[in-house]
């Protein structure tokens, strides 16, 4: 490895720091993933679920919802075949691009966002959000910001 084009090694604190993240998002990950499991949901039907509901006409095309959702669209397309098997989304042609299609919110996908939704809210609530000091939140937004900001960039370069 060449020095001067190795990166300085995490001081104590930045290395609790670093790995308190890393622990913090695996386990909160894996338990708003457990509080899905009785509706049958992932944390990636979930996230589909949402921007489909948030979406003019609850629809968006897949390569879009792709972008959002951080996943290829190999692999979005076979999370959304399971999700049309469930009755949840359904797949559209579209009109002006004839190799273009939407995923596309069903009624039943819809209900179940509805009856979800409260119960996806306070996991995060229970598991994150009420755990914080109140005052710390705008600071951790703004601490976060900047590292989502330049991830975002990385993805689109």
């Amino acid at each position: 490895m060449n020095p001067e084009n190795s990166a300085p090694w995490l001081n104590d604190e930045e290395q609790r720091v670093w790995r308190t993240h890393l622990e913090v998002s695996r386990l909160l990950m894996h338990q708003l993933e457990r509080d899905l499991q009785p509706f049958g949901l992932t944390n990636n039907d979930y996230e589909i679920l949402v921007n489909l509901s948030e979406s003019e006409e609850r629809r968006m095309r897949m390569s879009e919802l792709a972008t959002r959702t951080l996943q290829s669209k190999s692999r979005l397309s076979h999370q959304i075949t399971r999700m049309e098997n469930s009755g949840l989304v359904r797949r559209e042609s579209c009109d002006s691009d004839k190799r273009g299609l939407f995923a596309v919110l069903t009624e039943h996908g819809w209900e179940t966002m509805l009856s979800v939704a409260p119960h996806h809210v306070s996991s995060v609530r229970r598991h994150f959000i009420d755990l914080l000091p109140e005052d710390s939140l705008s600071e951790l937004q703004k601490s976060l910001s900047p590292v989502a900001l330049h991830l975002h960039g990385q993805r689109d370069s």
